[in-house]
């Protein structure tokens, strides 16, 4: 493997989340029977086995719940950004994204974050997080 990152298959049940994200938009899959919403993206909702789907906006806002930094060793696709961080984020609509936390500072769990999309290129567009601003 060359020094080039993975990629997210974006496609599948995942397909439509991806898009939206592209389109500059955090959209959740929700259960058209139960409403619940869910992340990652699956044919049939957990809590009442319904294969109804809708896609629901979200706020991008929420609070770390978890989170680790990596460091070598690690996949040789990943040697050149080591060390780096990935946060499990409670989303304030419920569902957990596992991502990565921008303008660092201090990680905490429980702290406040807030979504920011950024466009690696015209096909892929990732959810990252910073510390939300307080003002």
């Amino acid at each position: 493997m060359s020094g080039e990152l993975p990629r997210p298959a974006g496609s599948g049940d995942a397909a439509a989340f991806w898009e939206s994200l592209r389109a500059g938009v955090l959209r959740l899959q929700r259960c058209g029977d139960c409403l619940a919403l869910r992340h990652p993206p699956r044919p049939v909702c957990p809590r009442c086995s319904s294969r109804a789907i809708e896609w629901s906006t979200a706020s991008g806002r929420g609070e770390i719940w978890s989170f680790t930094i990596i460091h070598p060793p690690v996949l040789p696709a990943f040697t050149s950004i080591t060390p780096y961080n990935a946060v499990v984020v409670r989303l304030e609509e419920g569902p957990f994204l596992v991502s990565n936390l921008i303008d660092i500072g201090t990680v905490a769990v429980g702290a406040a974050v807030e979504l920011v999309l950024e466009r690696i290129d015209d096909d892929l567009t990732l959810p990252r997080f910073r510390p939300a601003r307080t003002d």
